[in-house]
């Protein structure tokens, strides 16, 4: 077995197919972080069960140096890679810079040589026509290449995100019979649509092909694997483990937006995370009235009791795309632009996801800053001339219209949206919001930054967290925004944390460096080696690379302590609640609440510090 690369030049459109063998490398992460050290490039790749009967496995993998993260990442989208898997290749893998922006053509027909070529586009007149942004772009690219396909191409999309900020997404929808569909998928965490076009060139990829390769599909030998381990058969299992992503009887209710939001109850988290200063019974009492009893209630209605679902393009029993007409609901979207600015109503929350996605915005970190920007403006740090803005946030709970207000809140976002991509006042995001914030704060003699919720890397790197209230999503891993860490809502100490963080991390990249969605996890992190074995001999060797591949990442760590007041208090309120609220009975949890009570800066060094310690230790690569 080995890998095929397709390594693209997008300055000249030359190419070259270029093989990796098993011996090193065994998917599109442990490869792809070799072509990026190696070459400097860009990675889109898929896992060598692409195209199988195991259910999740056609991700698409992006690789490469992120530049909001500013680090090596990774991230994929569902569905995207079944197409991929149709050129007969591992991965594209990009180097160089297209002298003008265009689009890149991929194609392969009955197993002739792959064709290869890039086009120049008028791409920022195109985002300003018909549905706008990276739906636009996809639309144009579609209706002038669709003729070179024999069967349904897929298409990766930028937006104006990508051109003017460090935090653009890569958008790609499912086609089904010349159709495009409104299922969104996104490889959006990292920033890597800026990567694509600011340093390549390159807003936007057509791919599709008719090769047809030798994918493991003998669903008995799957049944009898899966038999020995579970008494089940694949798809029993299957419809075991995703269970929370297409419905959950218990909560009545579907999706991460139904699941997460049915029983967060006190861990609600709104108004740029405000509420973390709120009694818990005013958090109760806002989560009862305005998610309950409106947002989740609305979701409830519209999308379960419809049953408006569909799949990424694969075909998957979780059905987890749940959809309000055009629109997809997802919970940390839907929560970064949602509840966190204020926005509680399905229509308010659909028109800034909107707006946000065309713009081809990551929205968990497009969510994050316009949240935060609103509370600088709602506070009167910054006036909302000086953000590009006519208006302020409606932020007063006790008089909250809950469609009203949640519709201006909308409309400020989507004007601040504008304002960021426009430059409009003093808003310049093209080096990222940290970087701005730091000169801004210079400039105005207040840290502007307290108030932002973000985790650091390196110099000027910085991500929006994972949307749980938990001490996890702010561990100094080497990626983070990703899942690569622990969310679960018990206290765990520091270096404990840090330890299971690593090992978290290490289960995560069996899923990914295999191309298999996480939603399937509940078997895939024990199944895949063992399949790994069976079929390839070498479930030893690749467990053995994945313990490499955390190593080699974490060897590349830069973490810095937090540098926002909020993220302290974050981890605070966190561990108060769970004396106050849970009533959990530990002495170490005692010890930390000692500390911060006393210096809540110190002690929260002390608990980073300790975290990363775990991390280091678990994550060290010993011969």
């Amino acid at each position: 077995m080995f890998q095929r690369v397709l390594m693209v030049d997008a300055t000249t459109g030359f190419y070259k197919m270029r093989k990796y063998g098993f011996d090193r490398y065994f998917g599109p992460v442990d490869l792809g972080i070799h072509m990026t050290e190696a070459y400097g490039s860009l990675n889109f790749g898929v896992g060598i069960f692409a195209g199988s009967i195991f259910p999740g496995s056609n991700r698409l993998i992006v690789t490469g140096f992120s530049p909001c993260w500013q680090g090596y990442y990774i991230s994929s989208m569902g569905g995207a890679g079944l197409v991929f898997d149709n050129l007969g290749i591992n991965m594209l893998s990009l180097v160089g810079r297209a002298p003008v922006p265009s689009v890149l053509v991929l194609n392969r027909n009955h197993g002739e040589e792959i064709d290869v070529e890039v086009v120049p586009v008028e791409v920022e007149e195109i985002w300003k026509t018909g549905r706008t942004g990276v739906y636009a772009l996809t639309d144009t690219v579609y209706e002038r290449f669709k003729g070179r396909y024999v069967t349904d191409p897929r298409i990766l999309a930028t937006g104006p995100a990508a051109l003017h900020t460090d935090m653009g997404g890569i958008l790609s929808v499912p086609i089904f019979k010349g159709k495009i569909s409104h299922v969104d998928t996104w490889a959006g965490r990292g920033g890597f649509g800026s990567a694509l076009v600011q340093k390549h060139g390159i807003v936007a990829i057509i791919y599709g092909g008719t090769l047809v390769d030798e994918d493991f599909r003998d669903r008995k030998v799957a049944d009898e694997w899966f038999r020995n381990k579970y008494d089940q058969h694949l798809v029993q299992k299957d419809m075991e483990v995703t269970t929370k992503y297409r419905y959950d009887h218990k909560l009545q209710t579907g999706g991460t937006f139904g699941v997460n939001y049915a029983g967060m109850g006190g861990r609600i988290m709104a108004f740029n995370y405000r509420t973390l200063f709120w009694s818990e019974e005013e958090r109760q009492t806002l989560h009862r009235n305005f998610i309950v009893g409106h947002y989740l209630k609305q979701f409830n209605e519209e999308t379960i009791v419809t049953k408006q679902q569909a799949t990424c393009g694969e075909p998957c029993v979780a059905v987890c795309k749940k959809m309000n007409g055009t629109f997809k609901k997802d919970y940390e979207p839907y929560q970064t632009l949602g509840p966190l600015c204020g926005i509680f109503d399905q229509r308010a929350a659909e028109k800034l996801n909107h707006h946000a996605d065309a713009m081809g915005f990551d929205a968990i970190s497009c969510g994050g800053v316009i949240a935060w920007l609103m509370d600088l403006l709602d506070r009167g740090h910054l006036p909302p001339e000086d953000l590009g803005v006519t208006e302020k946030p409606r932020w007063t709970v006790s008089q909250f219209d809950v469609e009203k207000d949640s519709m201006h809140n909308a409309e400020l976002g989507c004007a601040l949206i504008d304002a960021i991509l426009k430059r409009r006042g003093c808003l310049d995001l093209r080096e990222g919001v940290r970087k701005w914030s730091r000169m801004e704060s210079r400039h105005r003699g207040m840290a502007l930054h307290d108030s932002l919720v973000y985790l650091a890397f390196n110099r000027r790197g910085w991500m929006v967290p994972n949307q749980y209230w938990v001490s996890g999503v702010l561990s100094p891993m080497a990626i983070m925004g990703k899942y690569y860490m622990i969310y679960s809502y018990d206290f765990i100490p520091p270096r404990t944390l840090g330890r299971m963080c690593a090992e978290r991390m290490k289960k995560e990249l069996v899923v990914d460096n295999l191309g298999t969605c996480r939603f399937h996890r509940g078997w895939a992190e024990e199944m895949l080696p063992e399949v790994m074995g069976s079929l390839y001999g070498s479930r030893e060797a690749y467990l053995r690379a994945i313990e490499v591949l955390a190593s080699r990442l974490n060897s590349r760590n830069s973490p810095i302590f937090w540098e926002s007041e909020r993220n302290i208090d974050y981890l605070y309120t966190f561990l108060k609640r769970k004396k106050e609220i849970d009533s959990l009975e530990d002495p170490r949890l005692d010890s930390w609440l000692t500390r911060f009570d006393e210096d809540k800066v110190e002690a929260a060094k002390a608990f980073w510090y300790e975290t990363l310690m775990g991390i280091d230790e678990s994550l060290r690569e010993f011969f």
